[in-house]
Protein backbone atom coordinates (compact mmCIF):
# COMPACT_ATOMS: atom_id res chain seq x y z
CA UNK A 1 0.00 0.00 0.00
CA UNK A 2 3.51 2.40 0.37
CA UNK A 3 3.91 2.49 -3.15
CA UNK A 4 0.01 3.16 -3.98
CA UNK A 5 1.30 5.84 -6.64
CA UNK A 6 2.61 3.45 -8.72
CA UNK A 7 -0.84 1.43 -9.48
CA UNK A 8 -2.83 4.88 -9.62
CA UNK A 9 -0.83 6.72 -12.04
CA UNK A 10 -0.78 4.20 -14.22
CA UNK A 11 -4.61 4.12 -14.05
CA UNK A 12 -4.83 7.34 -14.46
CA UNK A 13 -2.83 7.85 -17.33
CA UNK A 14 -4.56 4.52 -18.99
CA UNK A 15 -7.95 5.96 -18.43
CA UNK A 16 -7.18 9.55 -19.90
CA UNK A 17 -7.96 11.60 -16.62
CA UNK A 18 -7.12 14.54 -16.76
CA UNK A 19 -9.15 15.95 -13.71
CA UNK A 20 -7.85 14.37 -11.06
CA UNK A 21 -11.23 15.76 -9.22
CA UNK A 22 -12.95 12.49 -10.95
CA UNK A 23 -10.50 10.38 -9.10
CA UNK A 24 -11.91 8.44 -5.72
CA UNK A 25 -9.12 7.19 -3.19
CA UNK A 26 -10.80 5.00 -0.74
CA UNK A 27 -7.88 4.75 2.73
CA UNK A 28 -7.75 4.60 6.46
CA UNK A 29 -7.30 7.22 8.54
CA UNK A 30 -5.76 7.26 11.98
CA UNK A 31 -7.52 10.83 12.71
CA UNK A 32 -11.17 9.14 12.87
CA UNK A 33 -12.65 7.07 14.98
CA UNK A 34 -12.64 3.14 14.13
CA UNK A 35 -15.67 2.73 11.46
CA UNK A 36 -16.08 6.54 10.94
CA UNK A 37 -16.42 7.06 7.12
CA UNK A 38 -15.49 10.86 5.94
CA UNK A 39 -15.42 12.18 2.47
CA UNK A 40 -12.70 14.87 1.46
CA UNK A 41 -11.93 17.05 -0.93
CA UNK A 42 -7.87 17.04 -1.72
CA UNK A 43 -5.70 18.26 1.33
CA UNK A 44 -2.81 16.96 3.11
CA UNK A 45 -1.47 13.22 3.53
CA UNK A 46 -1.44 13.25 7.38
CA UNK A 47 1.12 11.11 7.70
CA UNK A 48 -0.26 8.31 5.09
CA UNK A 49 2.30 6.35 2.66
CA UNK A 50 0.29 5.43 0.34
CA UNK A 51 -1.25 9.31 0.12
CA UNK A 52 2.04 10.26 -0.13
CA UNK A 53 2.89 7.71 -3.09
CA UNK A 54 0.07 9.08 -4.96
CA UNK A 55 0.73 12.62 -4.42
CA UNK A 56 4.67 11.92 -4.96
CA UNK A 57 3.90 10.26 -8.46
CA UNK A 58 0.49 12.39 -9.57
CA UNK A 59 1.97 15.62 -8.43
CA UNK A 60 -1.23 17.09 -7.08
CA UNK A 61 -3.69 16.47 -4.28
CA UNK A 62 -7.25 17.60 -5.49
CA UNK A 63 -8.14 14.10 -6.03
CA UNK A 64 -11.60 13.11 -4.01
CA UNK A 65 -11.01 11.14 -1.19
CA UNK A 66 -13.08 8.63 1.10
CA UNK A 67 -11.40 8.29 4.79
CA UNK A 68 -12.46 5.32 6.82
CA UNK A 69 -11.33 5.82 10.85
CA UNK A 70 -9.14 2.77 12.19
CA UNK A 71 -8.69 4.93 15.23
CA UNK A 72 -5.08 6.05 16.62
CA UNK A 73 -2.55 3.66 17.86
CA UNK A 74 -2.74 2.87 21.39
CA UNK A 75 -0.23 3.69 23.96
CA UNK A 76 3.17 3.99 22.19
CA UNK A 77 2.46 1.44 19.29
CA UNK A 78 3.31 2.80 15.91
CA UNK A 79 0.64 4.42 13.33
CA UNK A 80 2.41 1.53 10.78
CA UNK A 81 1.92 -1.55 13.34
CA UNK A 82 -1.50 -0.18 14.35
CA UNK A 83 -2.92 -0.72 10.94
CA UNK A 84 -1.04 -3.67 10.30
CA UNK A 85 -2.90 -5.48 12.37
CA UNK A 86 -5.63 -7.53 12.95
CA UNK A 87 -8.20 -5.61 14.25
CA UNK A 88 -10.40 -7.17 17.72
CA UNK A 89 -13.97 -8.56 17.25
CA UNK A 90 -15.54 -4.89 17.81
CA UNK A 91 -13.22 -3.46 15.83
CA UNK A 92 -13.75 -5.58 12.89
CA UNK A 93 -17.71 -5.13 13.06
CA UNK A 94 -17.25 -1.31 12.75
CA UNK A 95 -14.89 -1.90 10.15
CA UNK A 96 -16.87 -3.94 7.74
CA UNK A 97 -19.91 -1.43 8.17
CA UNK A 98 -17.58 1.43 7.40
CA UNK A 99 -15.95 -0.65 4.33
CA UNK A 100 -20.39 -0.99 3.68
CA UNK A 101 -20.33 2.96 3.87
CA UNK A 102 -17.56 3.77 2.25
CA UNK A 103 -18.72 2.46 -0.90
CA UNK A 104 -21.86 4.04 -0.61
CA UNK A 105 -19.91 6.95 -0.52
CA UNK A 106 -18.00 6.03 -3.50
CA UNK A 107 -21.18 5.70 -5.11
CA UNK A 108 -22.75 8.61 -4.47
CA UNK A 109 -19.60 10.83 -5.58
CA UNK A 110 -20.26 8.97 -8.82
CA UNK A 111 -24.29 9.57 -8.85
CA UNK A 112 -24.76 12.58 -7.28
CA UNK A 113 -21.61 14.24 -6.90
CA UNK A 114 -18.85 15.34 -3.97
CA UNK A 115 -20.74 17.99 -2.26
CA UNK A 116 -23.99 15.46 -1.72
CA UNK A 117 -21.27 12.81 -0.51
CA UNK A 118 -19.74 15.34 1.47
CA UNK A 119 -23.11 16.00 3.14
CA UNK A 120 -24.40 12.69 3.50
CA UNK A 121 -21.33 10.93 4.99
CA UNK A 122 -19.67 13.87 7.17
CA UNK A 123 -22.72 14.88 9.00
CA UNK A 124 -23.46 10.94 10.49
CA UNK A 125 -23.47 10.74 13.88
CA UNK A 126 -19.91 8.11 14.81
CA UNK A 127 -20.24 4.11 14.85
CA UNK A 128 -22.17 2.88 18.08
CA UNK A 129 -19.42 2.64 20.58
CA UNK A 130 -17.57 5.55 20.19
CA UNK A 131 -16.91 8.89 21.12
CA UNK A 132 -19.04 10.02 18.62
CA UNK A 133 -21.82 7.46 18.55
Amino acid sequence: MNDSGLAVSVLVRRAGLDDLSRLVVVHDELDLPTGKVKVKVGGGTAGNNGLKSIHAHLHDDGYLRVRIGVGKPPGRQSGADHVLRRPGKADRELLDVAVEEAADAVETIGLEGVDVAMNRFNTRAGPVGTDEG
